[in-house]
């Protein structure tokens, strides 16, 4: 983290509104206006929104919301139609995907983008950024990058450790299984020691006990000083790890706060139940409902599950 950025409260929310947009104490990432339209379907509509820099924060919603498409924009995996957006203060509009990584924002996708014939090590180095060896002249020239392409190892290595995929250095990538492959993924965004990491929903499809790995490392981050955004449908990871969550439904930022006051925002609730979930129902359906609902916390919207959304995450990876 740069030296001369202010100093953060031992709490940063403490007096921040519980609203929609609310300005937070020292935001890594703020966005302006930023809309996406697909034909007749407006995707994403953020008038105001501010990312709290040293924090979780979590992104949550329906499915159809248009967390995914979101974050796409930001990361320049696809152009707004308007708005703009600041990344430590800098502009970052029109930059190209690459570039935005080297400016030390990272993302991760639904789907692992693993280069699957590739070894898991081979997989990490590729992931650091201003490798010498990578352009056409030095390339020729060993001596210019092979004191670097040791760093690089050597940190791909310690990070493989830490994520206790060593012991599968030299297999393919795609020979690992789908939590393995959301480790490596995370792993490798480490490598360009990034300020904000943006997680896709980086517990879909995870068996339950590495479930409990990936939630220990992205703690980590945190520790670490870094920032972190992440989708989740999961509502109990979202308790577990967040900071502070926002809520996004049909494209809007409807709701921002702690996770606690986040279960109890009836706005929030409408978005997962619908706006009609308090009409009278049969007693058969009144169980069904406060089963789906009711989860670990005694929150309303507990686990999202299936209610409002579709069978599983759309196979393209972009909910929106």
């Amino acid at each position: 983290m740069p030296a001369d950025l202010p100093a953060v409260a031992a709490d940063p929310f403490a007096d921040v509104a519980r609203e929609p947009g609310a300005a937070k104490p020292d935001p890594i990432l703020k966005v302006d206006g930023v809309r996406r339209q697909f034909g007749g379907l407006v995707a994403v509509d953020v008038d105001h929104l501010e990312f709290q820099r040293g924090v979780i924060t979590a992104l949550i919603g329906p499915n159809g919301a248009g967390k995914t498409t979101f974050f796409n924009l930001i990361t320049g995996f696809d152009q707004p139609n308007t708005g703009a957006w600041e990344f430590n203060g800098e502009s970052m509009g029109k930059m190209a995907p690459h570039q935005v990584a080297r400016k030390g924002m990272i993302r991760t996708f639904q789907l692992t983008k693993a280069l699957a014939k590739m070894t898991v090590i081979e997989n990490m180095k590729l992931g650091a950024t201003g490798q010498r060896g990578e352009r056409m002249l030095p390339s020729l020239l060993p001596f210019l990058w092979r004191r670097q392409e040791s760093e690089i190892e050597a940190q791909a290595d310690e990070l493989l450790a830490r994520f206790k995929l060593d012991h599968m250095r030299e297999e393919f990538a795609g020979s690992l299984s789908g939590g393995q492959r959301k480790l490596l993924e995370m792993a490798r965004s480490l490598m360009a020691k990034p300020e904000l990491v943006m997680l896709d929903e980086p517990m879909a499809g995870v068996n339950p006990a590495l479930t409990q790995s990936l939630l220990g490392h992205v703690k980590n981050l945190r520790e670490e000083g870094m920032s972190v955004i992440f989708v989740e449908h999961d509502m109990d990871v979202v308790f577990d790890i967040s900071d502070w969550v926002v809520v996004m439904a049909e494209g809007r930022i409807i709701a921002e706060g702690p996770p606690d006051a986040i279960g109890s925002n009836k706005e929030v609730i409408d978005a997962y139940l619908g706006a009609h979930h308090d009409s009278d129902l049969s007693d058969w359906e009144e169980e069904a409902v406060i089963a789906e609902v009711t989860g670990a916390h005694g929150d309303v919207i507990g686990s999202e599950l299936h209610l409002g959304a579709d069978d599983g995450p759309d196979p393209t990876g972009d909910d929106a």
